[in-house]
């Protein structure tokens, strides 16, 4: 009985680690561009899609939180209910991140690195969105698998990471480049891996199987996006758009 309390204990403090750390590297991240950028003095946001886009995704990180907490004060019926409002606001992500991500695409924008081709650089929101949509819709799956639930929804808030990275103003950190924003989600992924494993005594393959698919998607992403392939491609679907 000791041995389970005190996996529960740690479990509770693990996810509640990652759901104060998703709301401040979203905050540092997007502080100069979106959350405070009357202070920072940048540019106007180009269009009220994107305004909608920053709702929504703020509004997941919130609700992220409240979830967490919710399991970790033993409130399970009212983290049960919220869920529901939580596969609404997912599917409000995909379908507002879409277009956003064609038109930052097709007209350019700020958050598109120096040197990036917009086009080429649409890879990299079109795989958070793919990848936000398998990972939250395995979680639903196995919404009656809690070990397996709430780990899949820890790998939903580690893949929304980069962007936040990718945008925090610091030379020395943005040269890193891909070892910066890819590398730390899957430092954060690996040691909250080794860390469960070691509590639990051995691997969640489901969890594992999600960090696996979620490297492997950075590693497609940097391959194809200069490939004439995938330009062809990006330069078509932005038509829609």
């Amino acid at each position: 009985m000791a041995s389970s309390a005190e996996t529960r204990l740690f479990d509770r403090r693990l996810y509640l680690a990652a759901a104060l750390l998703l709301p401040l590297v979203i905050l540092i991240g997007f502080a100069r561009t979106y959350y405070l950028k009357t202070v920072f003095g940048t540019p106007a946001v180009p269009s009220p899609l994107v305004h909608l886009h920053a709702v929504v995704m703020t509004a997941w990180v919130a609700l992220f939180l409240v979830q967490v907490r919710l399991i970790a004060s033993r409130r399970v019926r009212w983290h049960q209910q919220l869920g529901y409002a939580s596969i609404v606001l997912a599917a409000l992500i995909v379908v507002i991140g879409v277009p956003t991500a064609l038109r930052a695409a097709k007209y350019g924008s700020p958050s598109t690195p120096p040197g990036v081709v917009p086009l080429a650089f649409l890879v990299v929101p079109a795989f958070d969105l793919l990848m936000f949509a398998m990972l939250f819709g395995a979680a639903i799956v196995y919404r009656r698998r809690p070990a397996t639930h709430k780990r899949l929804m820890l790998l939903t808030a580690i893949n929304f990471l980069p962007p936040a990275l990718g945008r925090i103003a610091v030379p020395s950190l943005q040269a890193l480049g891909p070892l910066w924003f890819f590398g730390v989600p899957v430092l954060v992924a690996a040691v909250c891996l080794v860390l469960d494993a070691r509590r639990h005594g051995h691997v969640n393959r489901v969890f594992a199987g999600g960090i696996a698919m979620l490297v492997l998607s950075y590693v497609v992403r940097l391959a194809v996006m200069n490939t004439a392939p995938w330009m062809a491609f990006a330069g078509w679907v932005t038509q829609f758009v």
